[in-house]
């Protein structure tokens, strides 16, 4: 009994020492999940905006966050002071997009959170998730350009270790022209950008130009694809209407608006902006007549998103992503001529006013279902099943 009573205790001495061991060990390191967001510098364009506005909640996720580190590559020290100081940064160096000087840090996932960037990890085992927001450049590029960027992303397809879509659309596209590998793919909309109540706070806000009769807003890229001209064109059929349109102007398409501007004599009817800032944009929202966007071209589109919080009519192609995100409300244009354009605004104005409490609550409804809340913690689930595997 004595003996029996002596290995007790030696084995609960044994087992004692044990749990102090692994009690000293130190806790293992946070996996480090890499973002690829260099064009977070320009707040005016859409990757720009992806980047922020979903950096922004990744930020909030504290619970991921307590196990996981997020590094953005960034040199935006405007971005960097939103971020609440729970993520972390990466200098951006635009030489790292040629492949001598690729980033040679080691990441336990690096994401690329768009098709189009160069800047990719020097290592070509790191866990790599890929964000296609669309592959426009089929249409748009030609020659050697449209080889590098099919080239491009066939690459990134097969390093990736699953893919993101912003659209149903975005995906059926790709996989119509691409080989995609047997991965794991998601569709994970974009959210509104004004769901966080930022445009409740800017109530009193006057921009430089306020139009002094009923008017149609747009906003986008000044280029060929966002189809603003046609716009300009539809003008002419309309009477006592203004039509202001938002965007970057140091563009060869702005010249082509002037110049439609010139041959239909619609100078004091036609604004072109330039960019404006959020406060801005927020007053021509909230006191536009109508939201128009004519795009040929968009993987997702999220000035619809923002002009349904203010429970405008929403008038619209019928060209890629946009039924998808603007929804049975919308008004949609299935061409592009003139007069017919001119008529489906008239009729779809005409339906708005005769059941505008419908429509406003359907799109006020509907740009609420759209959250970057909700974009972030689909992203963490994606990072969270490719770290397990």
């Amino acid at each position: 009994m004595l003996l029996n009573s002596k290995k007790t205790e030696t084995y609960q001495y044994i087992l004692q020492l044990i749990k102090i061991k692994i009690s000293m060990k130190k806790p293992c390191p946070p996996k480090n999940i890499f973002l690829e967001t260099h064009n977070i510098k320009n707040l005016y364009s859409g990757f720009g905006q992806f980047n922020f506005n979903l950096a922004k909640a990744l930020s909030k996720e504290t619970e991921f966050l307590s196990e996981h580190q997020i590094i953005l590559n960034c040199n935006n020290n405007s971005v960097k002071k939103e971020l609440n100081g729970n993520i972390s940064f990466n200098r951006y160096l635009p030489i790292t997009r040629y492949p001598l000087f690729r980033i040679k840090k080691k990441f336990s996932l690096w994401h690329s959170v768009n098709q189009n960037t160069k800047i990719e990890p020097a290592s070509l085992n790191v866990p790599y998730l890929l964000t296609i927001h669309d592959v426009n450049f089929l249409e748009e590029e030609s020659g050697k350009r449209l080889d590098f960027r099919m080239n491009q992303l066939k690459n990134k397809l097969k390093r990736s270790s699953a893919i993101v879509y912003v659209s149903e659309f975005a995906k059926k596209n790709t996989h119509a022209h691409f080989s995609v590998p047997n991965i794991p793919e998601y569709v994970i909309y974009n959210g509104n950008n004004f769901n966080d109540n930022s445009s409740k706070r800017i109530e009193n806000n006057h921009p430089g130009y306020v139009p002094n009769k009923p008017f149609i807003f747009s906003i986008g890229q000044i280029v060929e694809k966002k189809n603003f001209h046609t716009l300009i064109e539809m003008l002419s059929f309309l009477s006592d209407i203004v039509l202001v349109i938002a965007g970057g102007l140091k563009t060869a398409y702005t010249e082509i608006l002037k110049e439609k501007i010139q041959h239909y004599k619609l100078e004091n009817r036609v604004v072109l902006l330039g960019n404006i800032p959020e406060s801005d944009k927020i007053f021509y929202y909230k006191n536009c007549l109508a939201f128009a966007f004519p795009s040929l071209r968009e993987g997702f589109g999220l000035p619809v998103l923002e002009a349904m919080t203010f429970g405008k009519p929403i008038f619209l192609s019928n060209k890629t992503s946009l039924p998808e995100i603007g929804g049975d409300h919308s008004f949609y244009w299935d061409n592009f001529d003139a007069e017919d354009m001119a008529n489906v605004f008239e009729a779809g104005m005409s339906k708005f006013e005769d059941n505008k409490d419908v429509f406003k609550s359907a799109y006020i409804n509907r740009s609420q279902q759209f959250t970057w809340e909700k974009a972030a913690k689909d992203y963490t689930n994606v990072y969270k099943n490719i770290l397990k595997n």
